[in-house]
């Protein structure tokens, strides 16, 4: 407490310096205020587009890997690569999991874009896709309502479905779904299970296309194949995708590697496919979003360093306007220590009042960029800490010249001064 209490005098008097010219307080605060504003707005902008993004790559699975056929522009140029590779098959599945290691589940996927869906919708019509049923386990899925199909569903190729959130609300409204018939194309399938709702993204996926993953009709794999017939089946991919997810101990970038060199191998260096790896993406992101935030923060941080500078002008034309004050204290006994502690005070003072209300600048700033731009953005503990401790440093290091100045002026020279 007795440290404290030797604190109080300087306090007192700092805070009464500023008190007594009020305005020019404030514009020197400025340079504080917009930089620390700057800084947490723009940290703000780049966690919410790394929270976005990292919950979909999470959603995609860390230890899976997604093959993708890769879609031509024109038919000329998916028959020129028609003549190069059959395209994704069955055969490449059965290639992959025959000579890749460390493989814990994998499931083909085909994709149809339904022509007619009844009941009727306003709304964007589902997208059909046939899988395995360990794509629930691949993809780490919940069933809210009733159940996903079984092995024995998919190999008698069952007429039955799983509906994600969004289709089933746009077809069946919000009444249990479970038992109730959706017909897709001519053939209608019987709905034995809801998904529960999942998180998508808004930012394009590279080697990804964005698909929204509640508004899907999920059928058993032989289901899809045999009951909905593939217009231009010789031009199109027998199937279009595989998912694959890795045991936990396997290295999915390592093991995506050998995939690509199986299909690489298989389909001639057609270039008719991606390979996707959510923990590859996850590692450039992050080094992506580091370099960013790096980059912002060094921009926000030249408001700071400016307002560091009219600290330190400030001051030290404080220091010419008390020149008397000075030399009077340290005739009655104050020695230079108490008069760097009572400018570098005055210094810190205006770098914190400038810090918090920058902070709270910066919270409303997010806002506004968020609501303007429909951008996601998170104002995070660390970044406010930061730009704060930033704002505190630079008013302690811009404040000690001039308090170094004001303590080396001669009391009797200083006493004079008019």
């Amino acid at each position: 407490m007795s440290v404290f209490s030797s604190y109080l005098p300087e306090l007192y008097m700092g805070l009464s310096s500023l008190l007594v010219h009020k305005l020019r307080s404030l514009l020197t605060m400025l340079g504080m205020i917009f930089g620390v504003g700057a800084v947490v707005a723009m940290l703000s902008i780049t966690a919410g587009a790394q929270k976005e993004m990292m919950s979909y790559i999470d959603l995609l699975g860390v230890n899976n890997i997604i093959i993708e056929a890769k879609e031509a522009v024109d038919r000329n140029e998916l028959q020129a690569r028609r003549s190069i590779s059959p395209g994704l098959s069955f055969r490449d599945f059965r290639a992959v999991s025959e000579n890749v290691p460390g493989i814990e589940a994998l499931t083909p996927r085909k994709r149809f874009k339904p022509l007619k869906v009844l009941p009727k919708t306003a709304q964007e019509p589902p997208l059909l896709i046939g899988v395995q049923p360990n794509y629930l386990q691949i993809n780490s899925l919940k069933v809210v309502e009733g159940r996903f199909f079984t092995e024995e569903d998919d190999s008698r190729s069952a007429p039955v479905c799983v509906l994600g959130e969004t289709a089933k609300v746009n077809l069946l409204g919000y009444d249990s779904a479970v038992g109730k018939y959706v017909k897709i194309n001519d053939t209608w399938l019987q709905v034995v299970g809801v998904l529960a709702q999942q998180a998508t993204a808004d930012t394009e996926v590279e080697g990804l296309e964005v698909l929204n993953r509640n508004n899907m009709v999920i059928a058993p794999l032989n289901t899809v194949m045999r009951r909905f017939e593939d217009n231009n089946s010789y031009l199109k991919d027998e199937i279009d995708g595989i998912y694959i997810r890795v045991t936990p101990q396997t290295d999915s970038i390592d093991t995506a590697g050998v995939v690509s060199a199986i299909l690489t191998a298989t389909h001639k260096d057609a270039g008719d496919f991606t390979v996707t790896v959510p923990a590859g993406l996850l590692e450039q992101r992050k080094r992506t979003q580091f370099i960013f935030s790096v980059v912002m923060i060094c921009i926000a941080g030249i408001s700071l360093l400016v307002g560091g500078i009219g600290i330190m002008n400030i001051m030290l034309a404080t220091v010419l306007e008390r020149t008397r004050e000075i030399g009077i204290r340290r005739a009655i006994g104050a020695r230079q220590s108490d008069i760097v502690r009572q400018f570098l005070t005055e210094a810190v003072m205006i770098s914190i009042i400038g810090g918090l209300i920058g902070i709270a600048f910066g919270f409303t700033l997010s806002r506004i960029i968020a609501a303007a731009a429909g951008w996601s953005t998170v104002v995070t503990a660390s970044s406010v800490v930061v730009a704060f401790g930033v704002s505190c440093g630079i008013g302690l290091v811009f404040g000690i010249y001039p308090a170094v100045q004001a303590a080396k002026l001669d009391p009797i020279e200083a006493i004079r001064y008019e």
